[in-house]
């Protein structure tokens, strides 16, 4: 449960319950849900409902890019061509060697011990303090700026679970907290959770749906799948590293140090080089991420404007809704609906199924009084369709009885005459009542597949299977004796990877 100043509104839409609400009232219209014709000003606001929504996401999707762009140059950024430095910022070795310590403690009761001066005398914390002073510095105020929409609830959760609040800080490195972020591996949202362990730990993934976007569900199942992997490895920092590379990767690289990673260190791990650059350099992105977000004036981020926390009530919903007339509702902005939304990816609630909806602190009881009195024709003004090979505008604006020019008018990022199979094209519906078969589904996303060649590895890792007709992951793992998703980490693959004969798996040791 979400712990607000004031209890949230949880509201059903059945007479009995609206008819102690109190609010502005919309009196209700007698319109049969067969109803299709609306008058024509009617249907001109529907429309430009539709077209307010389409530029709001069209924002989104931009943002979101600005965002990956310097989260890509971030995680490419190779720490083995430094160059000198060119911060005036004083900053020794021994300072962030103290200042990580009491960021997240010097863990020395833990089975791995916390060495940051080692590290920072080869100078990487150093130079990603420099990439978010220099390179990054315009989205990185943005990111700043974000945390002051979520760090209070974040740190709450952390500090219930007993690890170290400052964590927190995960979120600038994996997303700039960004709720609609999405990786090139198709990790989601402000902590980049993979649909396999996303589910994992609870969230709802489907086409309607995805709680990896949602901060406080997402955040969660952070805190749950940190407290794991620190009980697991028993160090902070390597349980940071096993969120990004996983922690039967991090496992093996222990297993490899001399005496069994006894005593060892994260540190000695990345330098050994067997990890993905990402990974080798995770933690020294997260120590100057978080120096920087403790005291961003020392470090010349003088002016950021910490957006304030979100507050809301919640309103059941119980079957497919626009968020742009749920924001008409609420007397609000479509962005704001989405911003406190933005689970539901399509900007419309699912058919068929009842959710709840985030609507602005106070406007709960209106809402759900306004839904009541809101004829069924009214709930949807636009669906969204993914383009499929051989299609044009034309065809598209035939098939649902539009305009090309309505097309456009919602779609403003289009690009007529370089539509992409897979993309999406929001179209108006002009207040009809939209049958089940309109809407289209998004596209698979692409998974990866299981190596079919063999790759040379130690003895210690464990033992090669090459995959055979008719097996299944499940299966070969019971045959080994193994955990499914022991087998599935050791091969970098997830639940919804494909193996296929010929393949060849590692069996990792028991």
């Amino acid at each position: 449960m979400i712990k607000r100043s004031t209890v949230s509104w949880f509201l059903t839409l059945s007479a009995a319950a609206l008819a102690a609400c109190g609010g502005p009232h919309i009196p209700r219209t007698a319109v049969a849900p067969s109803a299709v014709a609306a008058p024509a000003a009617d249907v001109t606001a529907r429309d430009s409902s539709a077209v307010q929504l389409g530029t709001a996401l069209a924002k989104v999707e931009q943002d979101s890019a600005a965002d990956q762009s310097a989260l890509d140059s971030l995680h490419q950024r190779s720490p083995d061509s430094l160059t000198p430095p060119r911060t005036n910022v004083p900053l020794r070795g021994e300072d962030v060697r103290q200042e990580a310590e009491d960021l997240f403690g010097a863990d020395a009761n833990a089975t791995f011990d916390i060495d940051v001066s080692s590290f920072a005398g080869n100078r990487r914390v150093l130079e990603y303090l420099e990439f978010f002073q220099l390179d990054a510095r315009d989205r990185f105020e943005i990111w700043l700026s974000r945390l002051g929409r979520y760090e209070g609830m974040i740190r709450e959760r952390l500090r219930a679970r007993g690890l170290p609040e400052d964590l927190v800080y995960l979120t600038l490195i994996e997303s700039g907290l960004s709720n609609t972020a999405v990786s090139r591996a198709r990790a989601v949202g402000m902590w980049q959770f993979m649909s396999s362990t996303g589910r994992g730990y609870g969230l709802q993934i489907d086409p309607w749906v995805d709680e990896r976007r949602d901060p406080y569900k997402a955040t969660d199942a952070a805190v749950n799948h940190l407290q794991d992997l620190v009980q697991r490895l028993g160090s902070v920092y390597l349980a940071a590293a096993a969120y990004n590379a996983g922690a039967g990767r991090i496992e093996r690289e222990i297993r490899r140090l001399p005496g069994g990673g006894r005593g060892q260190t994260f540190f000695q791990i990345a330098d050994r080089r067997n990890l993905r650059r990402e990974t080798r350099d995770y933690v020294p992105k997260l120590i100057a991420a978080a120096l920087i977000a403790k005291q961003p004036a020392r470090y010349g981020f003088t002016e950021i404007q910490r957006l304030p926390p979100l507050v809301f009530d919640e309103v059941s919903v119980p079957d497919a809704t626009g968020l742009d007339v749920l924001a008409r509702l609420a007397d609000t902005s479509v962005a704001a609906l989405l911003e406190l939304n933005p689970q539901f990816v399509r900007g419309i609630t699912p058919p068929g199924r009842g959710v709840v909806v985030r609507v602005p602190r106070g406007s709960g009881a209106a809402v759900a009084e306004r839904y009541a009195d809101l004829p069924v024709n009214e709930r949807i003004t636009f669906v969204d369709h993914y383009v499929t090979y051989g299609q044009t505008l034309s065809s598209i604006a035939q098939r649902y009885k539009v305009t090309v020019t309505m097309l456009q008018a919602a779609n403003p990022r289009l690009r007529t005459h370089a539509l992409r199979v897979g993309q999406r094209v929001i179209v108006p519906m002009s207040g009809r009542v939209v049958p089940r078969g309109a809407w289209s589904n998004p596209p698979e996303p692409r998974v990866p597949r299981a190596s079919s060649r063999y790759r040379t590895v130690s003895s210690a890792d464990g033992t090669r299977h090459r995959v055979a007709p008719g097996e299944t992951a499940g299966g070969i793992a019971r045959q080994h004796g193994i955990g499914l998703m022991a087998l599935l980490e050791a091969n970098d693959l997830t639940m919804r990877s494909v193996i296929r004969p010929g393949d060849v798996l590692l069996i990792p040791s028991r």
